[in-house]
Order: structure tokens, then C-alpha cells, then sequence
């Protein structure tokens, strides 16, 4: 069992960058694939990007591909979101999350996804 625990987030202007930090506390972390989760205010939760344990296979929504980057440092128990070129739309709160389940595929659905933590707000002025 781990539980995410997020940092990072803040005020940054349009086209500015930001690095979200989730560092879970429990044991074996490079066992769980990870993602990141956003929700802005009124809208629901949606998938941003995942890694899987190795670091080696990651997946990105197409609203932030070619801007976002995620990787992780096992030997850190520490994922990253690395945002750049940020536009008003990514304004939200993060959500780290974990899935502990076995194979390969990345999952981009809340149910995927079996700790979460509490979120780190980002907002992007224009």
C-alpha cells in the first residue's frame, strides 16, 4: 500500500512551466505503475499521464502531449510532471495516483488507479 502525497503546484503565467513532484510513502514504489489526474473547477477528473513502474513506458492525454513530461526516480520514490508551455485550460488541481496491479498497460480511468492523493492546485494566468 502506498499513499501519494503531492507537491509543486502554484501560480504561474501563461506559457510559463511548472514541476508537480508526488513522492507516495509505503514500500516497493517501483512496483506501481503511477499517473497524474487533473480536475478543474465544475469538470470532472481527467487522465493527464502515467508511467509504469520501470520508468520505461509512459502515456499522455493528447491535450498535453509534446508540452507535459512525466518520468520518475525510483531510487527517490518520486514521480514528476514536468508542465511546459502551460495555458489558462490547465488550470486544476493534480492528483497523484497509484495502481498496483499486474501487466503493462497504462491506465488513463479513475478505477485503474487504487490510492490517490490529496492534490496540489496549479493555476496559469493569462
Amino acid at each position: 500500500q502506498v499513499q501519494p502525497v503531492e507537491s509543486g503546484g502554484g501560480l504561474v503565467q501563461a506559457g510559463g512551466s511548472l514541476r508537480l513532484s508526488c513522492a507516495p510513502s509505503g514500500r516497493n514504489f517501483r512496483n506501481y505503475k503511477m499517473g497524474w489526474f487533473r480536475q478543474a473547477p465544475g469538470k470532472e477528473r481527467e487522465f493527464v499521464s502515467a508511467i509504469s513502474g520501470s520508468g520505461g513506458s509512459t502515456y499522455y492525454a493528447d491535450s498535453v502531449k509534446g508540452r507535459f513530461t512525466i518520468s520518475r526516480d525510483n531510487a527517490k520514490n518520486t514521480v514528476y510532471l514536468q508542465m511546459n508551455s502551460l495555458k489558462p485550460e490547465d488550470t486544476a488541481v493534480y492528483y497523484c495516483a497509484a495502481d498496483g496491479s499486474f501487466g503493462s498497460r497504462l491506465g488513463d480511468q479513475r478505477y485503474a488507479y487504487d490510492y490517490w492523493g490529496q492534490g496540489t492546485q496549479v493555476t496559469v494566468s493569462s
